[in-house]
């Protein structure tokens, strides 16, 4: 956990930047410019990356995962620029919190996997990268999303720790909750072996 050194008005400041930038809703936006329609109402009703690829638009998917990703990382970035590592950590959790909860959609948001990645390729780049190794590994193996992103949300605690990002493990520890805590009816689906592979077009 890093040291506070920033002031509450500070910290309180950079919580809702990064909320703001990680409540903008790019899957919908993507969906609508790619002539979509409401992606609320589409397969699962998730806005991220993975229920963008059910509508067969891989570009529309695309261009989701990388806006999702990015708002995480123009979070930290923007806080790193004008604030300690305290801000920046609350930035990136905030942007994190604002994917999955937007004020704009009563607080109906995506699971924040992209954004999870995002934000820790900005973070602590080694972490990042080896997150993602570790969602397409996993992704390789099981060819299920959710799957995927738990076992990367979880490995973020261990990657922190091994590559020396050690003030970084406690937002690790809340991020992977978090994750966990949104794919909860993943988790039923896979206990059940229900859970459907990556570029089917049912579930969630």
């Amino acid at each position: 956990m890093p040291v506070i050194e920033s002031s509450l008005t500070q910290l309180l400041l950079w919580a809702i930047i990064g909320y703001g930038l990680g409540s903008i809703p790019f899957g919908i936006v993507s969906a609508r410019l790619f002539g979509l329609g409401n992606l609320r109402v589409i397969g699962s009703g998730n806005i991220g990356a993975t229920n963008v690829l059910r509508t067969g638009k891989k570009a529309a998917a695309a261009l989701t995962l990388i806006f999702d990703a990015g708002k995480g990382a123009v979070a930290v970035f923007l806080a790193r620029a004008f604030a300690g590592e305290d801000a920046v950590q609350l930035a990136g959790l905030a942007a994190f919190v604002g994917h999955c909860f937007p004020v704009w959609l009563g607080f109906k948001g995506g699971k924040g996997v992209a954004t999870f990645l995002g934000l820790w390729l900005a973070l602590a780049w080694p972490v990042g990268v080896a997150c993602c190794l570790t969602w397409l590994a996993t992704a390789a193996v099981t060819r299920i999303s959710s799957m995927s992103a738990l076992v990367a949300a979880a490995s973020s605690i261990v990657w922190a720790v091994l590559l020396s990002y050690t003030g970084g493990a406690v937002l690790a520890v809340l991020l992977s909750l978090l994750v966990f805590w949104r794919h909860s009816a993943n988790i039923a689906r896979l206990r059940a072996g229900e859970e459907p592979r990556i570029g089917k077009k049912s579930g969630s």
